[in-house]
This record gives C-alpha cells, sequence and structure tokens, in this order.
C-alpha cells in the first residue's frame, strides 16, 4: 500500500472532486486518550461514506491541542502515544480512509533564550534552528514576516532556504514514513502561499486544503449581503499556491449561518451563484459549518445549534466539497448522525462532485431551494416548495429541509 501511495497523481483527488471530509476531533480532544478512541470509530468513519479524517497536529506541543509545535519530529502528544497514532493509521489505511495531518509550521515555540533575551532558539531537538529561522517582527534575526503575526510566539521565517529545506524533509517523513496521506495548513495567512506551493510540491500529499481565515464583511453586527471580496481573498491565496490547494471555505460558512435564521435571499449572489467560495472555484472549495475554533468549546464563531441540519443539507448537496464536524457526528445523538449519513449517502448514489452544476430556484428570507447536477434538488426553510414533475422522488427530509431525487 505505502508504495502505490507514493505514486498517486497528487491532481486526481482535485480532478475528481469527489471528496467527503471529517474533522475527527474538537477543542477538547487531548483529554480523551484520542487517538485510541478514534481507532474504534475507524469502521463507521469509513461506512458513512467519509473519504479523507482531519486529525488534530500529531506533534509535541507547548499547548496540549497541538498548536504550540516545539519538536517536530516527537510524535508523542497528548492525544496519545507515537505507537497508538500509528495503529490508529494503520486501520485508517485499512479501511481507505486517509488520515490528514494537521500542520502548523506559522510557529514554532523554541527551546533555548537567544538574541534579545527571547525564546528564539531550538537547540537540543531536531531542527535546531537558530534565531535566524524566526521573524523580526517576532524576536528574531530574520526577515520580516511574509504574511500576518500569530502574536506570543516565535513566527517561522519562510523566506530561508535552510527553513523551507527541513520543513520540506518533514512533511515528506510524514507523507512517507509517518504514514499521513492529506495535509491541512494551519494559519495560513501567516506566511506566502509560494511556499504551501513548495511544500506541496515537495511533499506530494494527496489532497491539501488551507485555513486562510479572516473576517467576513460586517457593517457593525449585520453581515453585509456582498462578501465578494472576502471570497476573492481565499481565492487570491488558492491561485497563488499554484491551484495546488484547496481552502476552506470561511465565506459560505459566515454567509449559511445568516441565512439559515430567516435571511435565504443571502444563499444567491448577483450574478445568481452561491454566494461562497464555492460559488466562483467550487474546485478548491472545502466547505463546513463548524471546526474546532469557531465551534466545540472555543465557539469564537459559532453556526446556530438548531439550524445544524439545513446547513449539512446545503453542504452535502452542494458543489464544493463538504466536511462534517466530529461533535455533530458524533456527540449530538443518534438521529443526527443518521441524517447525516443519509445526505452522504445521496451525494455518492447522485455522484455530486466539486464540479456539479447548480441552479437556484428560490432564494426568498425564508426559503432557499436549488437543483443540483440535475440529479438532486433541495429545500431548506419554513417556505413550502417541492419540484415540478413526476420525476422526482423524495430522497430524505427532516427538520426545515428536503432534498428530491431522480
Amino acid at each position: 500500500m505505502q508504495g502505490n501511495d507514493q505514486q498517486t497523481d497528487n491532481g486526481a483527488v482535485l480532478r475528481s472532486g469527489r471528496e467527503i471530509l471529517l474533522q475527527a476531533f474538537n477543542w477538547e480532544s487531548h483529554k480523551h486518550d484520542w487517538w485510541r478512541k478514534l481507532e474504534k470509530k475507524v469502521a463507521d468513519i469509513a461506512k458513512s461514506g467519509f473519504t479523507t479524517a482531519w486529525l488534530p497536529p500529531p506533534t509535541n506541543s507547548f499547548a496540549p491541542e497541538g498548536y504550540l509545535p516545539q519538536n517536530l519530529y516527537n510524535l508523542n502528544s497528548s492525544y496519545g502515544s507515537e505507537q497508538l497514532l500509528k495503529a490508529l493509521l494503520e486501520k485508517m489505511k485499512q479501511y481507505k480512509v486517509r488520515a490528514m495531518a494537521d500542520i502548523v509550521i506559522n510557529h514554532r515555540v523554541g527551546t533555548t533564550q537567544g538574541h534579545g533575551g527571547m525564546y528564539n532558539r531550538y537547540d537540543g531537538v531536531p531542527l535546531s534552528w537558530d534565531e535566524r529561522a524566526v521573524t523580526s517582527c517576532t524576536g528574531g534575526l530574520g526577515n520580516r514576516s511574509t504574511g500576518d503575526n500569530f502574536n506570543g510566539v516565535p513566527n517561522i521565517d519562510h523566506t530561508q532556504h535552510f527553513v523551507r529545506k527541513d520543513i520540506t524533509a518533514w512533511l515528506q517523513w510524514l507523507r512517507k514514513n509517518v504514514g499521513f496521506q492529506d495535509f491541512r495548513f494551519d494559519f495560513a495567512r501567516g506566511y506566502s502561499p509560494k511556499y504551501v506551493k513548495e511544500y506541496i510540491e515537495g511533499a506530494k500529499p494527496i489532497f491539501s486544503v488551507g485555513e486562510y481565515w479572516d473576517s467576513c464583511n460586517y457593517n457593525g453586527h449585520f453581515l453585509e449581503y456582498n462578501q465578494d471580496s472576502h471570497r476573492q481573498r481565499i481565492v487570491n491565496w488558492i491561485d497563488l499556491t499554484g491551484q495546488l490547494s484547496a481552502a476552506f471555505d470561511f465565506t459560505t460558512k459566515g454567509i449559511l449561518q445568516e441565512a439559515v435564521k430567516g435571511q435565504f435571499w443571502r444563499l444567491r449572489d448577483p450574478q445568481g451563484k452561491p454566494p461562497g467560495v464555492l460559488g466562483w472555484w467550487p474546485s478548491r472549495a472545502v466547505t463546513f459549518i463548524d471546526n474546532h475554533d469557531t465551534g466545540s468549546t472555543q465557539a469564537h464563531w459559532p453556526f446556530p445549534s438548531d439550524h445544524i441540519m439545513e446547513g449539512y443539507a446545503y453542504l452535502l448537496t452542494h458543489p464544493g466539497m463538504p466536511t462534517v464536524f466530529y461533535d455533530h457526528f458524533y456527540d449530538w445523538g443518534n438521529s443526527i448522525h443518521e441524517q447525516i449519513v443519509k445526505l452522504i449517502d445521496i451525494r455518492k448514489h447522485q455522484d455530486i462532485h466539486s464540479r456539479s452544476s447548480i441552479r437556484i430556484f428560490e432564494a426568498q428570507p425564508n426559503l432557499y431551494s436549488a437543483i443540483i447536477g440535475e440529479k438532486v434538488c433541495m429545500k431548506i426553510g419554513d417556505g413550502s416548495w417541492c419540484p415540478a414533475g413526476k420525476e422526482w422522488t423524495l430522497a430524505t427530509s427532516g427538520h426545515r429541509y428536503a432534498v428530491w431525487q431522480k
């Protein structure tokens, strides 16, 4: 398996566009013997139809959640030992669910004090960089950052050749030796996307997605109707990765979570298309309604909890590549788990993919409806609607949503 895996054409997954992701953790997972807990769920994850499961950062970290890495080659983390991680990855491989590594390379906690008395050296661990590896804006002797700063810890200077060489070698190790196949790039605003391109070309993940998260356009607390500048920034980021990486569709999340509160007019842009990244570049848009930052116990920007099935009815019938959040799938009760599985089933059987065509019929305050791939019809909201024609049969329905198929 490992051998064939290396030969995989890295563009094949993007061209096919049939990915369905599970974010397989939340902000509290590190407290729950996570690698062992997930291993017991692999069979269900595979049976449910997920192609890839995004795992939390696997390396030693200063904070238990994994986002303050220090020794990148140490795979003993608060999620479990290296041995347990490898057992999980082996089981995922048997069940043909790809493992996505959370790649945290914008910042790294130092081991020793250097220039200016800051912890900006990495002595005594692999990748033993000196102060030149840290950007001058975060207390190092490197160049200025090529993106936004992640405050409070040394930010890595990706303009340095030795840094990129070491990161590429580490990513290759995660691919070839550890057994990760996909990458999720954390805090992608922190460094230039041209480096993401270089890392993807060097390590050849099967699929990559970047977290380019910045704020939607608000007027006070009111989300503006037009979010074109927001999705344009995400599109620009994808473009500058050489189009090799997909990106999380934060625009769709921001709009959809307002729309479900009775503002479904938001779900059609002035050109009649879906208003998120999926309306412009669906083959690179990874859609989601919540993650470990926006939802979970952090709840920085949560989707309204009584509307999540409308959210999934939208994501799982629409173009783009949908993501299901662990909490919703495993912690919110059997009924929601079953409803999501049913929607995934319909998506697979009707062969809806990232580039499927879409025609929006209704985008009223209380009703949204659309036909996707000419094979699936759906509606969300309180308004009543159903497709015309005898060829349509109801495939599934639930609170404020319904899906028909031919």
